[in-house]
């Protein structure tokens, strides 16, 4: 179960030494997953580590091509209701 880093990836560095299988190499323009070493922290944890500490939602992708970490992830708003949350915060 092979994951993968997209366009979105700021390069943070946060992702590269939770890695179990060193599988994240700090490539340009930004990170990218080497399938042969990703195991996706199957037997190791719970989630895959990389999109568990990833501060940019929708930025690591699964093996079916879905956001591991999918927009409200970080915020706990679900991801129908975030315009409407976005619009609310903007307001104040």
């Amino acid at each position: 179960m092979a994951y993968q880093i997209i366009e979105g990836c700021v390069r943070c560095w946060a992702c590269l030494p939770l890695c179990p299988n060193e599988a994240i190499v700090a490539a340009e323009p930004h990170f990218r997953i080497d399938a042969r070493r990703c195991s996706g922290c199957t037997g190791v944890f719970d989630d895959p580590q990389c999109a568990s500490i990833c501060p940019v939602e929708g930025a690591i992708l699964d093996d079916r091509g879905l956001p591991a970490n999918p927009p409200g992830s970080l915020t706990g708003i679900p991801p129908e209701r975030l315009t409407a949350a976005m619009a609310e915060i903007r307001a104040r």
